[in-house]
């Protein structure tokens, strides 16, 4: 089973039907399916095969749903890079995937020269007019053969996708056809009641998750991919009345920068019936006031992980009813929860959350870290992954995540999970978000740190910050060190990465 052969059944079925929309541009499933194919075979006779790796470097456009699949179709593996990343990080994913081929524009070009001066023999596919030595996306489809190319069927990788990196160095999961398949296809149809009916709007990178899976979704259900350039809230809520969206994906600053339009014209937004609200912790108010406004939409939040995917689902009944829940566990899919010693904790108690979906590449589990058998055989143990998660399961079948392994604060004999802390902290109405870890202590080994970002406009102390969190938490669980900062150091996908926060404060200390 192929994402190829479900592009054909639509391109066969629903031939002038609107597959990719974006800006002026428009492309039918037969047209899709028959560019596609014809890119791939340009990509064969420049010399890519079986296995080889293929970066994306482009921004929102038609032209990336034309290379994932055509780099799919071809059997290679396709290599998506978030345009927002810095010159330094894409110069590692670079040269950590050491990719046979390139696709570029005029607004990505500068940055993967700059990323990749010391890349040799790397073949440029331009999307747009061509530089010297580039080849470019419209000739190879002009000059393409027709025809899906063939690649063995037991050949499956598909993506290599880049961890965060909020810990360190990111790691590249390689993720199969099926690992899409699964929950973009099926799971997504019993989920959220998906079909060939909807119109889905992208209002994230493609390159990043959340905006993948509506692509994915177009490829597996048939459905219309109406995909934003660059995201602004007036031009979303009027794509969405414009273009009849059923489906919006959006991350907790997608949501904040949408509410006003949502709030002041709920019309433009008549014909949504789903709305995905994904992200580290969705903000309740703004999930509350989007469900004021737009009180017939039906909202789903999951916990996802690149190695794993979606593991937990929180359904629309119980948005506000367990408002801090991951939700409960997808149908397929084990959970369970371990100590240190890799036993079973009780209910209740807080453990590793272990994943198991059967065979690594078949179902959700990522088959492998692309040439790291070490890290590989550290994650996937048995066929479970041990996700470095923190979470606890109540007798309803709710799990909540309680914080990283690795950000675990151990003070006095206490484990202190800083996402309790960083919930605290959150409920001072001076802070607009926070970022709790674990710093060296002479007399305790560790104590808690919290790094502060206030509100535009706010002020607060440091003692104020304390004493409001002793309303809210054990006194042991209080910050030591207060620390404001502004911004929050966060990567390309918005998450903290406190690994700059732990050094600078080790920096801070010396």
């Amino acid at each position: 089973m192929k994402l190829a052969s479900f592009l054909a059944a639509h391109a066969s079925a629903t031939p002038d039907k609107d597959a990719v929309i974006c800006g002026a541009e428009r492309l039918s499933f037969a047209q899709l399916h028959d560019t596609t194919d014809r890119l791939a075979n340009g990509l064969r006779t420049l010399g890519v095969g079986i296995g080889d790796r293929v970066a994306i470097q482009l921004q929102n456009t038609v032209e990336f749903v034309r290379a994932f699949l055509a780099i799919t179709k071809a059997g290679a593996i396709a290599v998506p890079v978030n345009t927002r990343l810095a010159p330094g990080e894409i110069a590692y994913i670079l040269a950590d995937s050491a990719p046979k081929a390139v696709f570029l524009s005029d607004e990505t070009r500068e940055l993967y020269d700059r990323a990749a001066a010391d890349a040799k023999g790397v073949i440029r596919i331009a999307a747009g007019m061509p530089k010297a030595g580039e080849h470019a996306i419209a000739d190879l489809v002009a000059l393409g053969a027709p025809g899906t190319p063939a690649v063995p069927p037991e050949f499956d990788d598909n993506l290599i996708v880049y961890t965060s990196g909020t810990t360190g160095k990111p790691k590249g999961a390689i993720i199969t056809q099926a690992n899409s398949i699964i929950p973009n296809g099926y799971l997504n149809a019993i989920q959220y009641g998906l079909s060939e009916a909807d119109r889905q709007l992208v209002t994230t990178p493609l390159a990043h998750r959340t905006g993948f899976a509506r692509m994915a979704n177009m490829i597996l259900h048939g459905c219309t991919l109406v995909v934003m350039p660059r995201f602004d809230a007036a031009g979303a809520a009027k794509m969405a009345n414009d273009e009849r969206i059923t489906v919006i994906g959006i991350v907790p600053t997608v949501g904040r920068m949408l509410l006003p339009e949502i709030e002041a014209h709920p019309e433009n937004f008549a014909t949504v019936n789903v709305m995905l609200v994904t992200g580290e912790a969705f903000p309740l108010e703004v999930k509350q006031r989007i469900h004021n406004a737009l009180p017939h939409v039906r909202m789903y939040s999951f916990f996802a992980m690149t190695e794993v995917g979606g593991l937990t689902l929180l359904g629309p009944q119980e948005q506000f009813t367990h408002p801090s829940s991951l939700g409960r566990i997808n149908p397929g899919a084990e959970i369970k929860l371990v100590d240190a010693a890799g036993k079973d904790v009780a209910p209740g108690e807080v453990g590793e959350l272990w994943v198991r979906t059967g065979e690594p590449g078949r179902f959700l589990t990522m088959r492998c870290y692309f040439n790291k058998p070490k890290e590989t055989a550290e994650t996937i143990r048995d066929g479970w992954v041990a996700t470095g998660d923190m979470a606890r399961m109540e007798p309803d079948g709710h799990y909540y995540m309680m914080d990283r392994k690795k950000d675990m604060v151990l003070s006095g004999g206490y484990n202190i999970y800083s996402k309790e802390v960083e919930l605290a902290l959150q409920q001072h109405p001076a802070v607009q978000d926070a970022a709790v870890i674990g710093v060296p202590d002479a007399v305790y080994g560790e104590a808690v740190a919290a790094f502060i970002e206030l509100r535009p406009g706010m002020t607060a102390t440091e003692d104020e910050i304390i004493a409001h969190c002793r309303d809210r938490i054990a006194g042991y669980k209080k910050p030591k060190h207060v620390r404001f900062i502004a911004p929050l150091p966060r990567n390309s996908t918005g998450k903290v990465q406190k690994f700059e926060l732990r050094r600078a404060f080790a920096a801070e200390a010396e």
